[in-house]
């Protein structure tokens, strides 16, 4: 098979096309013939060295991905067959190779059957683009103490702000917040953004470099807001706290702007916050579980989608221009980048 591989750490130069025996599935696990692999921030950071050491001579990156079963492995896994249309999710977390390969191995709880209501090529390019973006928006939402799943009412009556709507874990929290019936507030850096936000569903969009942010999401929310999806703290935080209601959650998924922020003790524990710091890798399984059924029951209903009209522009390429796709995400694409591979 091909299969874009790495054997150190660095700059997208290191990646290669190789040719590398088909793998076979273990029990439990399922072969995945891949159509599309989705590319994340995570995936080039941890090619450049950012986050994590090597751990395997060499790498195939690529934690998201979809594609066809095409084998399981001793004794079947539930609810799987061959043939199956699957998302993937974590499918080179703990494993040498990944999804940016003709096949992908991996364990089966991580790859999650595609409804039959997706039609053709367009489920694959969903599919791909959900995975890191849809089960961090999953988590994040459901970091307060109200909703433990999401779905159609499980969040009416509350008020999320998403910071940074046009990126692809903000694209994914406000359409799965809309979903489930929260009034969305989402902050932007520029009108193409805002386009984007709106089309993800977003009822208020506030572009905080020509507008007062704290006012205008205080305008749209009077009491509050309930949920802060939050992906740049350092830059962010005196912000939320301007804005949040009393016993808000505060979900912190990424350091986009900084590794370290100050928190004012008092103003913080008057309003009875709540910080939920996440990271996917480590989550426990019951909430991936739990994320990757609600994302699904999402995709099924047309209430999670991708493409412009979404709000998330797809730029695809080749397997074997793996490293420049790789070079996008890293260099700010807004949307979602995805590998051809089938």
């Amino acid at each position: 098979m091909r299969a874009i591989v790495y054997a150190e750490k660095g700059h997208s130069r290191v990646l290669s096309l190789a040719e590398r025996p088909v793998p076979e599935p273990g029990p439990g696990q399922v072969r995945v013939r891949m159509v599309r692999s989705g590319v994340n921030p995570t995936d080039w950071k941890a090619r450049a060295g950012v986050t994590s050491p090597m751990g395997f001579a060499e790498v195939t990156p690529g934690q998201d991905g979809a594609g066809v079963i095409d084998a399981l492995g001793g004794g079947g896994v539930p609810g799987l067959a061959v043939g199956d249309r699957v998302w993937l999710y974590l499918g080179q977390h703990g494993l040498p190779y990944g999804t940016a390969a003709e096949y992908c191995v991996l364990d089966g709880h991580r790859a999650v059957k595609l409804p039959e209501t997706l039609i053709g090529d367009a489920a694959f390019d969903l599919g791909a683009s959900l995975g890191v973006p849809a089960v961090t928006a999953h988590r994040a939402l459901t970091s307060g103490a109200v909703n433990a799943r999401l779905g159609p009412g499980s969040m009416t009556g509350q008020a999320v702000l998403v910071q940074g709507g046009a990126g692809a874990v903000g694209n994914a929290a406000i359409q799965l917040a809309v979903w489930s019936g929260a009034t969305v507030i989402t902050t932007v850096s520029s009108d193409e953004k805002a386009a984007l936000a709106r089309a993800a569903g977003a009822r208020h969009v506030v572009n905080y470099r020509t507008a007062d942010a704290a006012a205008a999401i205080r305008a749209a929310a009077p009491g509050g807001v309930d949920l802060i999806a939050e992906v740049s703290p350092a830059q962010n935080n005196e912000l939320d706290l301007a804005v949040a209601a009393n016993g808000a959650a505060i979900a912190v998924y990424a350091n986009n702007g900084g590794d370290t922020f100050s928190v004012n003790v008092r103003q913080t524990f008057a309003l009875n916050l709540r910080y939920q710091f996440l990271l996917l890798y480590t989550l426990d399984p019951d909430l991936l579980a739990a994320a990757a059924q609600d994302v699904t029951s999402a995709i099924a209903t047309g209430a999670l989608r991708v493409g412009k009209e979404a709000g998330v522009p797809l730029h695809h390429y080749p397997l074997e221009h793996a490293a420049a796709a790789h070079d996008a995400v890293e260099h700010g694409a807004v949307g979602k980048v995805l590998i051809d591979i089938a």
